[in-house]
């Protein structure tokens, strides 16, 4: 007879999930020293890392919490729409965690209620998570954390990770089976626009353009970093994409549920054009980093694109932007318009 965390585990692999382990709270105790050094490295670091301490010790939330079930489940098989390549992050377009369209978000939720009919007490948060994923992940033998500081399993980088909190002490580990980086490989540091990635498992995370193109950047014309943004738009896979252990990991095989639609209207001109009904009603929900009053963060990540890889026709929607009604904006255009002489 199966043991509940047998149970549960074969659940997982039924529903399509890539790896599924079970630890006891306890060895999640790493995680705070872990913080406490990235903070001792990089000091300025340490406001940023103050979010993360509830993740540290989720026992002061959830006091009856006994064990961490942890997942990982690839999105590497979707088509990437053309017109959002290199401009948006893969992980945010293939975003499971609030999208109740994907099969990913059905089985998070049948994953959940599986384990309540256990008998088990059972808490998560789709969003953000109610442990330190990448640690618990690591815990339960479910993968590496390479040196740009992402979990890597046989699917490599290109993975979610989900995590319940339950009432019941119990352990089912994974067998780690992903090779370790190549001796010497610099790569993702090498390839860091904006030398956020300084030295292996260590950045800055407020010099990442993933920050700084989402809920961080928000005086982006103050920012000599936005010089370095490159293409980015909305997030960044540079160290992931220049990773030699994620070289042939992603299959492009299926189409994302909604993304071909909604991809054509993330242009960086489409963009600069859209209105706020239909930014709150069709690019904020999937997007939730940034609130449903901030279009104006994406359009000046727009501009600060632009003004990265001008060109003639991009001429008029900087002009234009200096008449827009949000003032950022305009201070983001007349800064581009200064610099470039437009």
């Amino acid at each position: 007879m199966n043991t509940i965390e047998q149970m549960i585990q074969k659940k997982a692999y039924e529903l399509g999930y890539e790896k599924c382990g079970i630890i006891p709270i306890n060895k999640l105790s790493g995680y705070k020293e872990k913080l406490e050094e990235r903070i001792k490295k990089v000091p300025e670091s340490a406001q940023f890392y103050q979010t993360q301490q509830r993740l540290a010790n989720p026992l002061e939330e959830y006091p009856w919490a006994k064990s961490v079930v942890v997942m990982t489940v690839p999105y590497g098989k979707y088509k990437i729409p053309e017109v959002v390549k290199d401009h948006v992050a893969k992980a945010y377009l293939f975003d499971v965690r609030i999208d109740a369209n994907t099969e990913e978000y059905q089985h998070n939720r049948a994953m959940e209620k599986y384990m309540q009919d256990l008998g088990l007490q059972v808490v998560t948060n789709q969003k953000f998570g109610v442990v330190g994923m990448r640690w618990a992940a690591l815990q339960a033998g479910l993968g590496i954390i390479r040196r740009n500081n992402f979990l890597y399993t046989q699917s490599g980088s290109w993975v979610h990770i989900e995590a319940w909190l339950i009432d019941r002490e119990i352990e089912l580990k994974e067998t780690m089976d992903v090779p370790q980086c190549p001796k010497g490989c610099n790569r993702c540091m090498s390839a860091c626009p904006t030398k956020s990635l300084s030295a292996p498992y260590t950045m800055t995370p407020t010099a990442c353009i993933s920050f700084l193109t989402t809920f961080g950047g928000r005086n982006l014309p103050q920012q000599p970093l936005s010089k370095n943004f490159g293409n980015c738009i909305y997030g960044c896979d540079i160290c992931q994409d220049v990773c030699p252990m994620n070289k042939g990991k992603w299959k492009e095989v299926e189409e994302f549920p909604g993304l071909a639609e909604l991809s054509s209207e993330l242009t960086p001109e489409n963009i600069l054009n859209m209105d706020e009904d239909f930014y709150r009603e069709k690019v904020q929900p999937k997007f939730f980093y940034l609130s449903p009053e901030e279009l104006w963060k994406w359009k000046i990540d727009v501009l600060c694109y632009m003004r990265n890889n001008y060109k003639e026709s991009y001429k008029t929607y900087i002009i234009n932007s200096s008449n827009n009604e949000n003032e950022k904006i305009r201070e983001m255009a007349d800064f581009i318009r200064k610099e470039l002489n437009l």
